[in-house]
C-alpha cells in the first residue's frame, strides 16, 4: 500500500484568492461573515448571514471557452485547482500522463444557475432563452469536470455530494486512490456558492443563525450564546500524491495523510449522533495506526448548532480525552458547505506548519456541556504534528482524517 503525502493547496474563500489571503486573514483574527441585505425580500426568511467569496474577475484566470460551462462555484474550483496544481509542481505533461486524477464535490450543481433556469423557464414555460451551458453549470460533478477541463486532466474523476462532508470524502476517496496504486496524484476538495435558497434550508430547519444586527459575532461554535449556521463560499484543493511520486519528483512535502474514518449513522436523517461521531474517529485512528494520545490537535467540525457542538465536544472527549486542545474555523470563514472539509484542512495544515493552533472565532463563553474538552479562546503555540480532523453532514454522513506534520 503506498503512504499519501500532501504536495498542493489552493484556496478561494471568504477572504478571496490565494491560500496566503485566506491564512493571513485567519491568522488576524478576521471574519468573512456580512449582511445579506437583498435577502430580506424573500418572504418568510429570518437570517440575511453569510460568507460569500469576493467578487472575482475570472476573465484573469480562465478562458471565455472554459467559464460558459461554470458556475461561480465551477469557477472558484478551477481557481483554487490551478493554485494546488502549481504548489505542487504538477506541470500540464503530468496533469495530462492519466496518473492525475480529481476528487471534487459539492452539494449540488450552481444554485445560482439554477435560479436563474427556472426564473427563465417558468415565466412562459419556455426553454428558447435557456442557454447550452445551462446544464454544465447544474450537473452534480459540474466542479469536477470543469477542473477536468480546465487543467487538461485525464486521470479518474469522482465527485461526492453529501453536502456538509463533500470535501472530507474527497479527501478520503483520493487517499483510498492513492494507496491502492490506481493513481500516483489526485486533486481532492470540494467547493460551494452562497445562495439565499442554501441558507434557507438552514432557516426552515431553525439552525441558521439570526444574529443581523451583528454578524461579526457570528457563528459562534461551542459558544453558550451560540444560535445556529452561518454558510459561507469558495473551495479548498489539496494535492494528494503517493510518497514514491513525490519523492522522484523532488517535490515538498506539507504532510502525510495517515488514516480515514467514515461511518454511516441510520438512527436519524437531521439529528447528529455521539455514537457514530466517536466511531468514525475512532476508524480514522486504526486506519492510520495512531493511538488517541498521539493527538495534538483536533480541528472541529461544531458549525455553531446547539445539538451538533454539544454532541460532536462529547464525541471528541470520549475518543481523545478532555486535553487535547479543539476550535473550529466556522467563525471565521462560515461554513463553506461542499468545501468546508477542504478549507479548514487547509488552515489547520497551516497551524501545523507555524507550530501555533488558531482558537474559535467568536467563543467568549464556552457552552458548559461543550467544555468536556479543552476549547480554545486564544492563539496557542505548541508542538503540533498530528491532527485529527472532523466533518459531519445531514444524512447521517461522519467522517474524519488523520494528519501528520512531515519530517524526513
Amino acid at each position: 500500500m503506498n503512504r499519501v503525502v500532501i504536495t498542493g493547496r489552493g484556496a478561494v474563500s471568504p477572504f478571496g484568492v490565494g491560500v496566503g489571503r485566506l491564512a493571513e486573514n485567519v491568522w488576524q483574527g478576521k471574519s468573512g461573515i456580512r449582511f445579506m441585505a437583498d435577502w430580506q425580500k424573500v418572504g418568510g426568511m429570518l437570517s440575511y448571514l453569510a460568507a460569500p467569496v469576493p467578487e472575482i474577475d475570472a476573465r484573469e484566470y480562465l478562458s471565455r471557452n472554459l467559464r460558459r460551462t461554470m458556475g461561480s462555484m465551477a469557477i472558484h474550483a478551477a481557481i483554487a485547482s490551478r493554485e494546488a496544481a502549481d504548489d505542487a509542481g504538477l506541470d500540464d505533461k503530468i496533469l495530462a500522463s492519466g496518473r492525475v486524477g480529481t476528487v471534487i464535490g459539492s452539494t449540488t450543481g450552481s444554485p445560482e444557475a439554477y435560479e436563474k433556469f427556472y426564473r427563465t423557464y417558468l415565466r412562459e414555460e419556455s426553454v428558447a432563452e435557456i442557454k447550452s451551458g445551462f446544464f454544465f453549470k447544474v450537473m452534480s460533478h459540474s466542479c469536477a469536470a470543469n477542473v477536468c477541463l480546465a487543467l487538461g486532466i485525464t486521470g479518474e474523476q469522482w465527485a461526492p455530494s453529501s453536502a456538509c462532508t463533500s470535501s472530507a470524502q474527497a479527501l478520503g476517496l483520493g487517499y483510498l486512490l492513492i494507496k491502492s496504486g490506481r493513481q500516483d496524484a489526485v486533486l481532492c476538495g470540494g467547493a460551494d456558492e452562497v445562495h439565499h435558497t442554501v441558507t434557507m434550508v438552514f432557516d426552515v430547519l431553525k439552525a441558521a443563525s439570526r444574529k443581523n444586527d451583528a454578524p461579526r459575532i457570528t457563528p459562534a461554535p461551542f459558544d453558550a450564546e451560540r444560535d445556529g449556521v452561518v454558510c459561507g463560499g469558495g473551495s479548498g484543493i489539496l494535492v494528494l500524491e503517493s510518497l514514491h511520486s513525490a519523492r522522484a519528483r523532488g517535490a515538498r512535502i506539507y504532510a502525510e495523510l495517515l488514516g480515514f474514518g467514515h461511518v454511516n449513522d441510520s438512527a436519524h436523517i437531521a439529528n447528529p449522533q455521539e455514537e457514530a461521531m466517536s466511531a468514525s474517529m475512532k476508524a480514522a485512528l486504526a486506519d492510520g495506526g495512531v493511538e488517541a494520545g498521539e493527538i495534538d490537535y483536533v480541528n472541529a467540525h461544531a458549525t455553531g448548532t446547539l445539538q451538533g457542538d454539544v454532541t460532536e465536544a462529547k464525541a471528541i472527549g470520549r475518543v481523545v480525552g478532555p486535553h487535547v486542545p479543539v476550535s473550529s474555523c466556522k467563525g471565521h470563514i462560515g461554513h463553506t458547505l461542499g468545501a468546508a472539509g477542504s478549507l479548514e484542512s487547509i488552515l489547520a495544515l497551516e497551524m501545523m506548519e507555524r507550530q501555533e493552533l488558531i482558537p474559535t472565532l467568536n467563543l467568549t463563553v464556552p457552552d458548559p456541556e461543550c467544555s468536556c474538552v479543552d476549547l480554545l479562546m486564544k492563539k496557542r503555540s505548541q508542538p503540533v504534528n498530528t491532527i485529527l480532523k472532523n466533518n459531519f453532514a445531514l444524512g447521517g454522513v461522519n467522517t474524519a482524517l488523520i494528519f501528520r506534520r512531515w519530517q524526513e
